[in-house]
């Protein structure tokens, strides 16, 4: 008897106990399930929420590797032990095991973290509302490891895991019920409840004050902090890094927000695969370009002078916006989320449209906080139904009329 056999006796066995909804998620995670609908009429597919969750981790996957790269390079970098790149993705000073090997300790406990913790509590919310583990969070899982700090402490993420799968989505009533983005959820609770690990020019490269400290007893504190692009134009510095290196993420931020050209390859991927919807990543890169566009147009219109603080992120090249920060890991794989987003295909364009535009705005006018897309995503999940309504309400209208002629 193999191991399908024996998981599907035990699923049998234990079908009306308690702890049904354990043996059935182990069951169907590696397995298709037994069951098949006799009855009914229904839309015969290939794919299943297991295979889509499935697809977006592959298309994860490539921004964890480089991230766990990227954080023991950022270190080294920060520690004066190795030099800067100059040979972009072929560098042999960057594909080194010692740069992994940081990287991978340091990431791959928030990966553990963030799965373990969040699959209790949804193993837990399953057994004690007696139905099946929802596979909503296996996506969820890979995202929020990516999407904070590097030295986030793992107490505090489990903290943030247990609010954001709670309030975020199981208040709601579980997968598919809920109205805000689990992922973003998670980050937004951790960013106000603890604001000194979320942001700053510290929390980015691993190491980055113990090293300061160690070097020339803090003097060299400036040259090794490892703050953000955003966060360094956001106190009116210049553009220190070359936009090749802000494109390929050679560059300090969260652990697989940095490299754009990864992000792009896995955008075109999961529009490839139909998962995520080219609508809504096309028409947030217009929102931000026109809001880029409209801030280069007010600085060099002399509107703002050089010594505003908002004067370095609203000269930097509008295209640059979308390079910078977490935008564009947050278009491709949050702004996409098929629950929490539109579902009209023009409700689709508004939406993806004001969450670029909010984006930039939020980044230029909130120097505490110049990543803005987080926000700007929350808040058009919460009018995305609203959206939809008026697009729905727009179509019907149109069609009254056009009977209204008919009969007339």
């Amino acid at each position: 008897m193999g191991l399908k056999d024996k998981l599907h006796k035990l699923k049998l066995k234990y079908k009306d106990k308690k702890m049904a909804p354990a043996f059935n998620a182990i069951h169907t995670f590696l397995y298709l399930p037994n069951e098949i609908t006799h009855s009914g009429a229904h839309v015969r597919a290939a794919d299943d929420l297991k295979r889509t969750m499935n697809t977006v981790i592959m298309a994860l996957i490539p921004c964890l590797v480089f991230g766990m790269f990227n954080a023991g390079y950022q270190h080294h970098l920060a520690a004066g032990e190795i030099e800067a790149v100059t040979s972009g993705f072929f560098s042999g000073e960057f594909w080194t095991w010692n740069n992994f090997t940081v990287g991978l300790w340091k990431v791959l406990p928030l990966v553990v973290i963030s799965y373990g913790v969040g699959l209790a509590v949804e193993v837990l919310f399953a057994v004690i509302k007696k139905h099946e583990v929802e596979e909503g969070y296996l996506v969820t899982g890979m995202l929020v490891p990516l999407i904070v700090p590097i030295d986030t402490p793992l107490w505090m993420l489990a903290v943030a895991v247990i609010f954001g799968v709670v309030i975020g989505k199981e208040v709601f009533g579980g997968t598919g019920m809920n109205i805000l983005n689990p992922a973003l959820t998670i980050r937004a609770f951790l960013f106000f409840a603890y604001p000194t690990w979320m942001s700053g020019d510290k929390v980015w490269v691993h190491g980055a004050v113990e090293r300061a400290n160690e070097i020339a007893g803090g003097a060299k504190l400036d040259a090794i902090s490892g703050e953000t692009v955003l966060g360094s134009l956001a106190q009116g510095k210049e553009l220190s890094y070359s936009a090749s290196d802000m494109f390929l993420g050679f560059i300090p931020g969260s652990v697989g927000e940095t490299s754009a050209v990864l992000i792009l390859l896995a955008g075109l991927f999961l529009i490839f695969t139909k998962i995520g919807s080219w609508r809504i990543m096309l028409s947030g890169v217009l929102g931000a370009l026109a809001m880029g566009l409209i801030f280069n147009g007010i600085v060099s219109a002399d509107w703002i002078s050089e010594s505003s603080k908002f004067y370095s992120l609203m000269s930097t090249e509008f295209w640059h916006h979308l390079i910078i920060g977490g935008f564009a890991f947050g278009i491709v794989f949050m702004a996409t989320d098929p629950v929490t987003a539109s579902q009209t295909n023009k409700g689709k364009w508004i939406y993806g449209f004001l969450i670029g535009f909010i984006s930039i705005l939020i980044r230029v006018f909130n120097p505490a906080y110049p990543e803005g897309v987080m926000l700007a995503i929350l808040l058009m999940n919460v009018f995305a139904p609203t959206i939809d309504h008026y697009v729905v309400q727009g179509n019907i209208k149109k069609r009254m009329k056009r009977l209204k002629l008919k009969t007339a």
